[in-house]
């Protein structure tokens, strides 16, 4: 046994140095139990682990061995790490000097991390505190007590290891059959009073359906955010199953477009790269939830540029310049109160009028060569079907029919004109990728959107 630095032979309380042995060895009993044990029987309790530890501690009294009054015991606890208050004073005891041995009834009482174990030997080693177990009967006066309680700590930390991938495979099993398998709550949704399952929250729940109804007007997440802040709503506030209470914050761009693509609103359930139906019920229809879906997606490839678009540039984003393979730049002037639009040529712009034949062009000239252009496919066969065979060319658009394109123009024919400029911008957005302008034979080549061809499409079925 060491104390202050010095080894007592338990044999015959003499020290190595010839010194008298202390009067006692003051022996700390640590007890922990976690929430997951507290159903548990034989010594799994913590007093039962105490009675074991105190009998073990007098069958040494001939060694001077006492038990510290002092209760260390943490109750609900996990031994995975060592944030514990119970372990925290046993600690500071330690390195006040008030504790000679720690008793404990078994290795994974203390520790099933083998890091946090050997972090904490060194520092019983560095107090010259002895560790003791009971019911394995070694201590770390010995080498071979050493030996063996490492490899013990190896083997707890592989069995809580095992048991969490266990647990794991269960909740995934279970989120596969649309379970509730617990974890934060979303916004819409309460916990049923046996916890098992998600319930509709039906204020909430009109909340939620009404920022979807938000984005699809306003087309913009900071617009929805501005407006639902001004409304005060805010985020979901729960407790948890220990009683902590999840306080309600102000909506964020990030929290909206969050609550957008969640599938659960619309009674599924993702797991591992796959979906599932839900066993609760759905607050969002799969048509709305859809549009948002289409909408968020073509806002991230384009960057909002509609929205941003405050002189209504139907092309921005989508018009090049054919001569030189470059963006051409949307730009305007004013003359006497009235507004002039103009795409530039990047090229131009950044290397001077004579670098490119094209130039520049009026906005609304290309504008309107473009729109003409779209209306002439659905009047001439030869023309359909050809801009039919380069859409389903495409990557994206194996799935294109002459349907879809037949609808698509239809609905742009019949009420483009009756458009408001922002909604010209999404739909010219939507259903065209790319415009090639050549400023040479004032002519323009269209490359078309398949995703967008059969968005427009289901537009015009409703």
């Amino acid at each position: 046994m060491r104390r202050n630095g010095t080894t007592y032979s338990a044999r015959n309380g003499v020290a190595a140095n010839g010194a008298a042995a202390p009067a006692s060895i003051r022996c700390a009993i640590y007890g922990r139990k976690s929430i997951e044990e507290r159903i548990a029987t034989n010594f799994g309790s913590i007093e039962a682990q105490r009675e074991a530890c105190e009998a073990y501690v007098k069958s040494q009294a001939s060694l001077a061995w006492t038990a510290l009054p002092q209760r260390y015991d943490d109750e609900g606890f996990t031994g995975a790490n060592v944030a514990r208050p119970a372990l925290a004073r046993l600690l500071a005891d330690i390195e006040a000097g008030a504790v000679d041995a720690v008793v404990v009834y078994k290795i994974d009482r203390l520790s099933r991390s083998i890091a946090d174990f050997v972090r904490l030997m060194d520092t019983f080693d560095r107090k010259g505190v002895s560790f003791v177990s009971v019911t394995q009967q070694f201590n770390t006066s010995t080498s071979v007590g050493r030996l063996t309680l490492n490899l013990l700590t190896v083997f707890a930390q592989f069995e809580r290891e095992t048991i969490s991938e266990r647990t794991r495979d269960k909740m995934r099993a279970a989120r596969r059959r649309g379970k509730f398998t617990g974890g934060g709550l979303l916004l819409g949704y309460d916990r049923a009073p046996e916890g098992r399952r998600l319930v509709v929250n039906e204020v909430e729940a009109d909340r939620v359906r009404a920022i979807f109804d938000l984005y699809l007007e306003r087309r913009s997440l900071t617009a929805v955010v501005g407006e639902v802040n001004s409304r005060g709503w805010t985020t979901k506030s729960w407790a948890t199953r220990a009683d902590r209470v999840v306080p309600p914050r102000p909506m964020t761009r990030d929290y909206i477009a969050h609550l957008l693509r969640n599938q659960a609103y619309v009674g599924k359930v993702r797991i591992d790269g796959e979906t599932f139906p839900a066993e609760h019920a759905p607050i969002v229809v799969a048509d709305t939830f859809a549009r948002a879906q289409e909408l968020l997606t073509h806002n991230r490839t384009t960057g909002g540029r509609d929205v941003r678009n405050k002189h209504h540039m139907l092309l921005t984003g989508l018009i090049r310049c054919a001569s030189c393979d470059r963006p051409m730049m949307p730009t305007y002037t004013k003359r006497t109160d009235r507004l002039y639009r103009y795409y530039v040529c990047r090229r131009t712009r950044e290397e001077g009028w004579d670098a490119c034949a094209t130039k520049s062009v009026a906005a609304e000239e290309i504008e309107r060569i473009v729109a003409e252009q779209i209306r002439a496919i659905g009047r001439d066969p030869e023309v359909f079907e050809a801009t039919l065979a380069a859409a389903r060319a495409r990557a994206d658009g194996s799935r294109v029919n002459a349907q879809d394109l037949g609808r698509a123009l239809a609905l742009w024919d019949d009420v483009w004109a009756a458009l408001t400029p922002r909604e010209q911008a999404r739909v010219m957005a939507l259903l065209v990728e790319d415009v090639a302008y050549d400023g040479a034979t004032g002519s323009a080549a269209l490359t078309f959107r398949p995703s967008g061809i059969r968005a427009l499409a289901k537009e015009a079925t409703r």
